[in-house]
């Protein structure tokens, strides 16, 4: 899942960045409102973050822009503007929820996965034959037994899962999973991608996760 953080105070948009990061998130800072605009309309984010007061363009502005452009993702306002009308006005020009400063992370946390949530008909569970992810409680199984993940490991499995039975292109892998400062060296993935099959493939030599050479990978149920 790709966050965008469009914050101009370096120490909260660095404190939400480590945040996200740390819950396996692939997340983008812009310090401006302009920058915020041009990397919400050129890259497939699943959300936005968006601070009202912003150098270069205000958030409402951004906010307007994006939905004039037809960009549907979800849009919180992270502001320290707390009056009702301030904050039915952010909801009304198309933001989806609105969390005033100072705020608690795992408030905010709670409100990314909420926003998120009806993407993916708001299930919490992600399947696939006796593999069991659950995204509320970032735990992972299969049959009766508990996989540990890493964050990122966590995070590339969920995707190929949203996804199960397509092809998940690098370029789709590496905007959804790693952040836009990741070195474009997609090796990386494959590395993943082994830590996930060591963890989760039995040993009777059936795979979950095939690579589709010159393109990506493609999880599906076991044949």
């Amino acid at each position: 899942m790709r966050i965008l953080i469009v914050e101009d105070e370096p120490g909260i948009a660095n404190f939400v960045h480590d945040g996200l990061a740390e819950e396996g998130y692939a997340v983008d800072v812009a310090l401006n409102g302009s920058t915020g605009l041009e990397l919400a309309l050129s890259n497939d984010y699943d959300l936005v973050l968006l601070d009202w007061l912003l150098p270069g363009k205000s958030g409402i502005e951004v906010c307007t822009q994006i939905r004039a452009h037809g960009r549907r993702f979800p849009i919180i306002f992270l502001t320290a503007k707390d009056a009702v009308q301030d904050t039915v006005f952010g909801l009304e020009v198309g933001a989806n929820d609105y969390i005033t400063k100072p705020f608690h992370f795992e408030e905010l946390l709670a409100r990314i996965r909420v926003q998120l949530r009806p993407q993916f008909d708001e299930e919490t569970t992600l399947r696939l034959g006796d593999i069991k992810l659950m995204l509320d409680t970032h735990s992972v199984h299969r049959g009766a037994v508990e996989i540990p993940l890493t964050p990122k490991e966590f995070s590339l499995l969920s995707f190929l899962l949203r996804n199960k039975g397509k092809v998940c292109t690098r370029t789709r892998i590496i905007e959804h999973v790693w952040d836009m400062h990741f070195d474009s060296d997609t090796s990386v993935i494959d590395v993943y991608i082994n830590y996930l099959r060591k963890k989760l493939d039995r040993d009777d030599g059936k795979v979950l996760i095939h690579t589709i050479r010159g393109v990506g990978y493609l999880i599906k149920d076991e044949e």
